[in-house]
């Protein structure tokens, strides 16, 4: 089956947005799921509530946020990295619902990258005021696979730039139920989250969840 077929194959309550080479968004992607998944999402939450993490220069996230899967990301005073077991509490990730691992898998595909098998969802909470800088997800052992990162909840503004960090972002807003997957390419493109807006979604009230798989070994 050819790429264009994978792209025609998409349900027409969705559509596909090329953001550079190797990187594409989906919108209303996951938007039919949201219930199932904020389920989902509250089971693995039970079991690893939302903490906030300290950069190893030792500022507090604004985004709080929980794992799921064989590993999770971990950032500290000594680093960033992926561990197999929650440092605090030495105990594994809860695994990752069927439901999440389904949809990543179902998304990476009309993006061209079949065959994606995550083991790790991060699971990061932005309430108003909340943002990520602009960054690149460096800390995985495997490049050749996608982020796969999926919206829900209040609309936030994505920036996403090039490799390099000299290069103005663009910035796509992005509504509940949006799916962006980047690869090749674009894989190491400098990207973050402006502010978070206030607001009340009807669904996740004053939030936002972004679930981003990713493959790291």
């Amino acid at each position: 089956m050819s790429t264009a077929d994978l792209f025609d194959e998409l349900p027409v309550t969705v559509s596909r947005e090329t953001l550079a080479p190797g990187a594409v968004l989906l919108r209303g992607f996951a938007r039919e799921e949201g219930a199932a998944l904020q389920q989902a999402i509250a089971d693995v939450t039970r079991q690893l509530p939302f903490r906030h993490l300290v950069t190893p220069g030792g500022y507090t996230m604004s985004v709080a946020m929980s794992n799921c899967g064989a590993l999770g990301w971990v950032s500290d005073r000594s680093g960033y990295r992926y561990d197999a077991l929650d440092p605090l509490s030495g105990r594994p990730w809860p695994a990752m619902p069927a439901i999440l691992r389904k949809l990543a898998v179902r998304a990476a595909v009309p993006a061209g990258f079949a065959h994606f098998e995550p083991d790790a969802c991060l699971v990061n909470r932005y309430e108003p005021g909340a943002r990520l800088s602009l960054h690149q997800d460096r800390d995985e052992q495997d490049f050749s696979a996608p982020i796969v990162s999926v919206s829900l909840g209040l609309p936030a503004v994505f920036l996403f730039g090039t490799p390099s960090r000299k290069d103005r972002p663009q910035r796509h807003r992005l509504q509940h139920g949006d799916v962006v997957v980047w690869g090749g390419p674009a894989r190491l493109a400098f990207h973050g989250v402006a502010p978070l807006a206030d607001g009340e979604h009807a669904l996740l009230g004053r939030q936002r969840i972004n679930l981003t798989f990713r493959r790291a070994r």
